[in-house]
């Protein structure tokens, strides 16, 4: 993930100084935004690993769809917050109204993300309590170099230089990994029925 956001950066680079500028402000505000679903997905990860090593793979899927809800309200103020008044968040950072404008058209698609980051997050937070880290890497991999770093191209050259279209590729990417993320909950939830029924057939 580190290595995609590196190249978007160098993408954006290449459109000039008020853009590099713009993008360093909206990640500055990014880093703040992210702090409550990475909140989530940590208390998701600790949750759910206690439960299911206890047993109790209820109350982890019950985890699950309550952390999503609860972290949904706050994504959807922060995407009120950021998408309309992106230009007051990164005048917190910078008083160059040029500057100003280009952080607000790149935030405007990390606002999209906020929606989106409720679930993949604590997704993430559930998988990794459930020692399917290997799926994790997996997701984030193919979620960062077949989506996020090919669609910030493709946006570079058909978006006429539009910071919002570039860091559409963010939410792009997650979509996928969301996407991935549900076939693995289908796959798991699967899995514990014919658990259940095993056991019972023993019983």
């Amino acid at each position: 993930m580190g290595i995609s956001f590196l190249v978007m950066l160098a993408i954006v680079n290449s459109l000039g100084v008020t853009a590099s500028a713009g993008v360093g402000v909206a990640e500055k505000v990014c880093a703040f935004i992210m702090l409550v679903p990475a909140a989530f997905m940590q208390s998701m990860s600790a949750f759910v690993a206690q439960n299911y090593g206890a047993g109790h793979t209820d109350r982890a899927v019950k985890a699950l769809k309550s952390g999503i809800a609860v972290s949904m309200c706050f994504g959807v103020v922060m995407f009120w917050v950021t998408f309309f008044h992106g230009d007051l968040l990164a005048g917190i950072f910078s008083n160059r109204p040029d500057t100003v404008s280009a952080a607000w058209d790149y935030l405007r698609a990390y606002a999209v993300d906020c929606l989106l980051t409720c679930f993949l997050f604590c997704f993430i937070g559930f998988y990794n309590g459930l020692e399917k880290t290997k799926f994790v890497m997996v997701q984030g991999i193919i979620g960062a170099f077949l989506v996020r770093i090919p669609v910030a191209f493709l946006m570079q050259h058909i978006g006429n230089g539009s910071l919002f279209l570039i860091g559409l590729a963010t939410p792009c990417s997650t979509v996928l990994q969301i996407i991935m993320c549900f076939a693995a909950y289908v796959h798991f939830k699967r899995n514990v029925r014919g658990n259940l029924v095993q056991t019972a057939d023993k019983n």
